[in-house]
């Protein structure tokens, strides 16, 4: 590593270090976020429903590791990750953790688009409220709320999902706006298609512009301080453009239908932008 590299993350552990959590960090964009985050000196504690991925991430990571087995759909699981965010120096939170219903809204039963909610939307809330204060007490710490650019528009057969998507992403806008010179940075990532074992499950072709994980973490984390939005990758910031900017709104949410069309089965957790 160069003398210059090592400075820099020094510098990112100083920030928002001492202690980081990811929630929704068993796999994909999640465990990316756990590996890079620890390659820049952090500790973290860990948040997933999966007790063997979990652990099995952990075991790889070189920095001192807390696992939270718990859901972030339920009331239980989000108390349990605030305790064990709690009992240590919390100064990077990362909301990760997603669920993505797929299929007509009016074929869905309750219990999957109030899941979507408690895990994309109520969970991120709470994790807010609940570390934010003492990040802005101590003037320093960040959080990062990972969106999608399905989020931009209405995205059918994910409608659901990208309805949570667009308030995660305003969520962390609004308090980009409240936070500025707090020394607390947040940022919304606003990704497209991912390479994550939950876009594989949903996904039976590779769309245009899909970026790895590690693209993605490190253009979420790059972009703490330098602005309220990151858009990783240059096909999905000129998409993002054309998308919200050029285009009738009835005609990008026909394209995003289109592109969607062969999402097939929902994934168990996660959704098929997110990991």
């Amino acid at each position: 590593m160069s003398r210059a590299r090592d400075r820099r993350r020094t510098g990112f552990r100083d920030r928002y270090g001492p202690w980081a959590m990811v929630a929704g960090a068993s796999e994909g964009l999640g465990a990316a976020f756990a590996m890079e985050l620890a390659a820049r000196g952090l500790n973290l504690v860990l948040v997933a429903r999966r007790p063997d991925p979990l652990a099995a991430l952990a075991a790889r990571l070189p920095t001192l590791t807390r696992t939270v087995v718990a859901d972030l759909g339920t009331d239980e699981g989000i108390e349990a990750a605030g305790v064990a965010g709690a009992g240590v120096e919390l100064g990077l939170v990362v909301a990760n953790a997603a669920y993505s219903p797929i299929g007509r809204f009016v074929d869905m039963v309750p219990d999957q688009w109030r899941r979507a909610l408690m895990v994309n939307c109520h969970a991120p809330l709470e994790l807010a409220h609940r570390f934010l204060p003492g990040m802005v007490a101590r003037c320093s710490g960040g959080f990062v709320v990972m969106s999608s650019l399905a989020g931009m528009q209405g995205s059918p057969p994910i409608t659901v999902y990208a309805a949570t998507k667009a308030f995660g992403a305003i969520l962390a806008e609004g308090l980009w706006a409240e936070l500025r010179g707090s020394g607390v940075d947040v940022v919304t990532c606003v990704a497209g298609a991912v390479e994550t074992p939950g876009l594989a499950e949903t996904k039976a072709r590779r769309a245009p512009g899909t970026l790895t994980p590690d693209q993605v973490v490190t253009a979420a984390l790059n972009g703490l301080g330098r602005g309220p939005r990151a858009i990783p990758g240059l096909t999905m910031r000129v998409s993002s453009a054309v998308m919200s900017r050029l285009l009738p709104r009835r005609t990008a949410i026909a394209l995003i239908a289109r592109a969607s069309r062969d999402l097939t089965r929902p994934p168990e957790s996660g959704g098929p932008h997110s990991g």
